[in-house]
């Protein structure tokens, strides 16, 4: 279209700037008046639109962008229910039944459904648009492949957040995705994560949950008046201790629990037991267990360059 307007020029005046009539659709000389071409294409908007203007009514008739979550692309009409006299029979019930939800398909109904309860339950932890897609998308795909059937919503939607947050390295701990369930629990959710994951593609499968990425959130939640030291100091600690202690069984949350532990004592500052097992989800024993493992070596696990307020030697026994 553009290349064709640019070869328009009036015979008379070849150099003349032609004048657009959008209403009539014509290409006009402005030297003489003769008019070039006529039944032009209007390329531009149907109508002027102000997205700022929430009252303003939406002129558009193209309708939405296509969902990929959605089967039928989102190219089926929506028909409303009818508001008018005509849309109701003399006993005051609409005529015309079939509105929009009447016109999805089951499984776009169950789709957007659980997209719903997805997006609820990943607001309670306040998680980013970008995992809520993913979440969606996954359970899409284990919807069409069928392989979380018998399972409840609660726990296939609690999988789902799991492990979409893991493949956006935006680690949480599956006691974190059973806190904002309603009726899902750890042992259910685990289930359905493995199930789930068995049927993702090679490409898709989610990294295992580092350390190293929770110890940074928890001691922002803790608020140390320290809090960047505690959590270099923290990763140091959690890194070296898997190398030299035998803690590489023991679950990520549990080693962040006692690296936290250690670093404060070893930097002076007070933080009970019963605040960092409350942030991390993890029994104070559990934490108390593997912090008396690491113990013995705590020498060996700060960096080279730390300045202690608290010897080693003098850290808490427990």
């Amino acid at each position: 279209m553009t290349r064709y307007v640019k070869q328009l020029a009036c015979r008379f005046h070849p150099e003349a700037v032609l004048i657009e009539d959008y209403r009539a659709g014509d290409m006009i000389c402005s030297a003489c008046g003769l008019v070039v071409g006529d039944r032009m294409i209007d390329v531009g908007s149907e109508w002027r639109t102000f997205s700022n203007d929430s009252d303003t009514k939406d002129m558009s008739r193209v309708g939405g962008a296509a969902n990929p979550l959605f089967n039928n692309d989102n190219l089926e009409t929506m028909m409303s229910l009818g508001t008018g006299a005509g849309a109701v029979d003399e006993f005051g019930k609409q005529k015309y039944t079939a509105g929009g939800s009447h016109k999805m398909s089951s499984t776009d109904n169950t789709l957007r459904n659980t997209f719903d309860v997805i997006r609820q339950m990943a607001g309670r932890i306040s998680l980013s648009n970008r995992i809520i897609h993913r979440a969606c998308f996954i359970f899409k795909h284990s919807h069409e492949n069928k392989c979380v059937r018998g399972r409840s919503q609660d726990v296939i939607v609690a999988a789902c957040i799991y492990i979409a947050c893991r493949q956006e390295n935006a680690q949480r701990t599956i006691k974190e995705i059973c806190a904002i369930s309603t009726n899902a629990s750890k042992k259910d959710i685990g289930r359905c994560f493995t199930q789930i994951i068995k049927n993702l593609p090679v490409s898709n499968q989610p990294t295992s949950v580092d350390v190293i990425n929770l110890i940074p959130r928890f001691c922002s939640q803790l608020e140390f008046r320290e809090e960047i030291l505690i959590k270099k100091t923290a990763v140091h600690i959690a890194e070296r201790a898997k190398e030299i202690c035998d803690i590489q069984s023991r679950a990520p949350d549990s080693i962040a629990g006692a690296s936290i532990y250690m670093a404060c004592a070893a930097i002076g500052e007070q933080k009970r037991m019963e605040n960092i097992q409350t942030i991390v989800g993890v029994t104070e024993n559990t934490i108390r267990q593997i912090y008396k493992i690491m113990l013995p070596k705590a020498s060996q696990l700060f960096p080279a360059d730390f300045q202690f307020k608290c010897l080693p030697a003098n850290l808490p026994s427990s």
